[in-house]
């Protein structure tokens, strides 16, 4: 055993003897590679453990061994991101609770996890992001809004046949949205029934995802029906304020969010950063280190 594994492997006992102290409600382990079980033999922290993987097969491998698993995308993250990602799709799930005490134990995708936060369900990772932001409301699919969330890291990641797009996809209050907003082009989805625009479809969300070169918005209903592509949201709020450098397309979707009960996601075009508006402000912000080319 080389110095490296060695530390590696003691610095993993040290986080789950941590996970076993009665103030930690549960154990976030973001990494493809299970831990040992002569590791968790014996230890209180194996009932906390959620691993969070990168690929559906992994997770249902767990999932038959008793374990607790969920999907994140496998693009390359900063460890941050890989957290805010892996908890934001946990408290979609309804894994976590207001005031829970999570301990997050991540690293480059590939690699040993060499990084070890805690999170308060409710408090910030950093001063710029509020995880009870995700808390959207009893009207939201959580299901939904999960997996728009995904699809817009895959558009924010990958593009359209290797060329950067952005784009906007507002959730709820769909009524309001379409009467602030006119059709650019025609609409794709239009004469579909809507079994078959849901988004929790695979294939619908593949359409959105070629779609999303098209200008304007997206008009997705609470329950994952796609309403509209191709929308011009003509809302405006002059009183909300975006950050510098953040152009109209985040303007839009403030302005959207501010005058409506719908929330919005932003892929940008220049960086691939994911953005959740609701009321006007940023509630949820994903970067990734490295686009696809």
């Amino acid at each position: 055993m080389t110095e490296g594994t060695k530390f590696d492997r003691e610095f993993l006992r040290s986080a789950l003897s941590l996970a076993a102290r009665n103030d930690v409600n549960h154990f976030l382990y973001i990494c493809d590679t299970p831990i040992a079980p002569e590791d968790l033999r014996g230890r209180p922290a194996r009932r906390k453990l959620i691993y969070a993987v990168t690929s559906d097969k992994i997770a249902q491998e767990y999932i038959h061994r008793q374990l607790r698993a969920l999907v994140i995308p496998a693009y390359d993250y900063s460890r941050t991101e890989r957290v805010k990602v892996a908890l934001v799709s946990a408290l979609s799930q309804g894994a976590f609770k207001e005031g829970d005490l999570v301990l997050c134990m991540t690293g480059k995708v590939g690699k040993a996890p060499d990084t070890l936060m805690q999170m308060h369900i409710g408090g910030s990772l950093d001063d710029r992001v509020a995880i009870e932001g995700v808390k959207l409301g009893d009207e939201f699919n959580s299901q939904v809004v999960d997996a728009l969330i995904q699809l817009a890291l895959q558009i924010g990641q990958e593009g359209f046949e290797g060329h950067p797009i952005g784009t906007i996809i507002t959730i709820g209050d769909h009524t309001t949205v379409l009467e602030k907003s006119r059709q650019m082009t025609i609409n794709p989805f239009q004469g579909l029934s809507e079994a078959e625009r849901n988004v929790l479809d695979p294939k619908i969300r593949e359409a959105i995802k070629n779609f999303s070169v098209l200008d304007g918005a997206f008009v997705i209903r609470e329950d994952g029906v796609v309403l509209a592509a191709g929308r011009y949201l003509s809302s405006t709020d002059e009183s909300v304020k975006i950050p510098l450098g953040l152009g109209a397309r985040h303007a839009a979707a403030a302005g959207i969010t501010s005058t409506t009960h719908c929330i919005s996601l932003v892929v940008s075009q220049t960086s691939g950063a994911v953005r959740l508006f609701k009321g006007g402000n940023i509630v949820l912000e994903l970067h990734q280190t490295a686009r696809r080319t």
